[in-house]
Order: structure tokens, then C-alpha cells, then sequence
């Protein structure tokens, strides 16, 4: 329950932040398709001017873009010409093509093809990676001795038992089950500071719709249990895939907090670290095939406090970090009315102020909008 709260945060802000990016694929799209049947689309089948990301999987052209714009802190324009993204009249674009070359390169010929170095490992944020060590403004301090090995460490709980815990916290398994949907209601500070209203819908066993107000129209996440999409103001909607429709996937299992055990093959408990003022343990969750996720737990209450979750990318992963807060009982289970999602040069807050448990809500909630019709010849 807390588990689909939690990820209001994810589907609104990162609406929100795809929506550039959808612009970029939308104006850079070639209108091919490879025939039914013949497998995933490739970004070659689907984009016009691919050179180096041949062969990738179409669904990961967008967050390939997204790595290099947190890594070099630059938007779409920087590389692009705006509304005609597949030329090359800009020299950055030739630059960032032989960045790319010269980065698989080291890994192939260094690390054996495993992706150790990135864009982000020397660029941080920068278009220019600094080439002079920075000079602390305070006296740094010594290095932490390294444990020896056969040294007590100290004992830590089971992820079992930690999720388990969980589950308590919030109010326990049976009272989880006896709340079928939800409706929540309240705001999300956007870019500039400015607070728009917001709304979640979320309905068992995994469907579940985030919807944003914002003054060009409503910007809206969705699952309707098969098929994720996003819609923007103004834009026809967008079906998700790949690693995006993933998250959308695990954001919408409502039942989360007990389905965990079974969603994830891997379970590691790492920690303690702090979050903010409290000690958490730390449960590494790992699925094969996807990028691991990390749920950060209270030591002492049990709740959940932060996830850490990563969308992998041709050059890298892509973190995002949500933050809960303001734990109040909804329905007879406890759930975080407050989150704060961020990600690379990005930072939002959302707050609920209500939500009503237990109502009907329509499936043309949840439904991806059909394509507008064409103008008339």
C-alpha cells in the first residue's frame, strides 16, 4: 500500500521530465517499422541518422539521451537543431558521437567490454571535464581503516525479516487486503516553484494513473494493467516499453509490500546507512535482466524511507531517488503522504492532503486515449 504512494512521485515528475524527451524522439522519428513478428525495433528502424547506437533497442534511445544530458548538465538543444534533431549542423553532436566511440572503446579494450567508465566519469556534470585537481576548501579527512577480513561485523536482520517488518508497520497483510483502490488528492511543486494539483488513482491487483494539472492541460501516468503510457498537453499519448514500462509495472502492483518476496529473485541487506536523521537498513533487490533496486528501511519503525532505482541505459544507469515522508493512516494501513523525488539536476516534492479508500473508480482511468484523428485530405 505504502508501495503505491510511494510511486505517485515516480509516474508524475518523471512524466514530466519525459516529456522533453518525448519531443526529441517525436521531431527525430523516421515513421519505419520493422513487420510484425520480426522481434523489438532497433533505434536504426525507428530514428532517422543513427550512426553509433545501432543495434540498441529503440525504447533506449530516449534515456541514452537523458544520461547524456545529466552528465553533461545540458539539455536537448545543445547537440540538436531544434525541431529537426536528425541533422548534424551542430559540432557537438559530431563530438558527442566520437565520446561515445572512445568510451565503448575503453571498456572493450580495459574491462572486458563490461561498462566500468562512462560520460559521467569525467564530465560530472560539466561539458568540460576538469583535468586539474580541485583544491579542498577544508582539510579533508583520513580514510576509514578497511574492515580485515574474519573482523565482527556487525549482525544485520534478514531481508525477510525486514520486509516483513515492513509489512507490520504499515499496518500488517490482513488490513493491506482489505483495501482494494484508492484515490489520492493534493499538489506537486513543478518547475519554477509552481504548485499545480494533483491526483492518483490506483486500483488492485495493478492498475494505477497519476494525473497533474498543469496550466497548459493534464499531464498523466498510466497502467491499465498490460499497457503503460504517458500523456502530455497538447501531445497524443505515448506507450511506454522497455525498462520505463518495467517501473511502471512494479509501481502499479498494489499489493507491493507482500508481493515483494515473490518479485524479487535476489534479496541482499546492506547498511546501515542514514537518511536523513535515521539509521536504515539497506535491501538490494535484484531481478535478472533488470538494473537492482534499493529500498531503504528505518531501523527502528520499520517504514520505508528512500528507494534508489535505476533505468539502464547503452552508456549507463539512470538513478532515481524518492524520499518518504509524512506516514498517516489510510484505509487501516500507513502510507507516506509526502515525497521527494529526485534525479540528475532535478529535485520535486509532492504532498497529499487526502485520499479515500475503497471507491469505484472507471477503467477509462486507467485506458491509454486513442490516437487523435487525421486532418482531413
Amino acid at each position: 500500500m505504502a508501495r503505491y504512494s510511494r510511486l505517485t512521485v515516480t509516474f508524475i515528475v518523471v512524466g514530466m521530465i519525459s516529456a522533453w524527451f518525448a519531443v526529441c524522439a517525436l521531431s527525430a522519428q523516421s515513421g519505419q517499422a520493422k513487420p510484425a513478428g520480426t522481434g523489438p525495433k532497433m533505434t536504426e528502424d525507428v530514428f532517422k541518422n543513427i550512426q553509433v547506437l545501432k543495434g540498441v533497442p529503440a525504447d533506449q534511445l530516449i534515456p541514452a539521451m537523458q544520461f547524456i544530458t545529466a552528465s553533461l548538465g545540458v539539455e536537448c538543444d545543445f547537440c540538436h537543431v531544434q525541431g529537426a534533431f536528425e541533422k548534424d549542423d551542430k559540432k557537438p553532436k559530431q563530438t558527442a558521437r566520437v565520446m561515445m566511440q572512445m568510451m565503448f572503446a575503453i571498456n572493450k579494450d580495459n574491462f572486458g567490454g563490461h561498462r566500468e567508465v562512462t560520460c559521467y566519469s569525467c564530465h560530472r556534470g560539466s561539458t568540460k571535464p576538469l583535468t586539474v585537481p580541485v583544491i579542498a576548501e577544508a582539510e579533508t579527512k583520513p580514510m576509514m581503516p578497511v574492515q580485515a577480513e574474519g573482523e565482527n561485523k556487525p549482525t544485520l536482520p534478514s531481508a525477510y525479516e525486514l520486509l516483513d517488518k515492513y509489512v507490520k508497520a504499515i499496518g500488517g497483510e490482513d488490513a493491506l487486503k482489505k483495501v482494494t483502490s484508492r484515490v489520492e488528492k493534493g499538489s506537486a511543486v513543478i518547475f519554477g516553484g509552481r504548485k499545480v494539483p494533483a491526483e492518483v488513482f490506483t486500483k488492485a491487483p495493478d492498475q494505477r494513473a497519476a494525473v497533474m494539472h498543469t496550466p497548459a492541460g493534464a499531464s498523466t501516468t498510466a497502467y491499465d494493467g498490460h499497457v503503460g503510457w504517458m500523456g502530455f498537453p497538447r501531445r497524443p499519448a505515448r506507450e511506454v516499453s522497455g525498462g520505463e514500462l518495467d517501473a511502471l509495472r512494479l509501481d502499479a502492483d498494489f499489493y507491493f509490500p507482500t508481493d515483494a518476496k515473490k518479485v524479487f529473485s535476489d534479496l541482499k541487506v546492506e547498511g546501515p546507512e542514514t537518511v536523513e536523521s535515521h539509521q536504515a537498513y539497506v535491501v538490494v533487490a535484484g531481478r535478472e535482466g533488470q538494473p537492482p533496486l534499493k529500498l531503504y528501511f528505518d531501523e527502528q519503525s520499520g517504514l520505508l524511507l528512500r528507494q534508489v532505482r535505476y533505468l539502464e541505459t547503452p552508456l549507463g544507469q539512470l538513478p532515481t531517488q524518492i524520499d518518504y515522508d509524512d506516514y498517516r493512516d489510510s484505509g487501516g494501513v500507513k502510507v507516506p503522504f509526502q515525497w521527494t523525488i529526485a534525479r540528475p539536476g532535478n529535485r520535486f516534492t509532492m504532498q497529499m492532503e487526502s485520499a479515500e479508500t475503497n471507491v469505484a473508480i472507471p477503467e477509462a482511468k486507467f485506458a491509454m486515449p486513442p490516437p487523435p484523428p487525421e486532418p482531413p485530405k
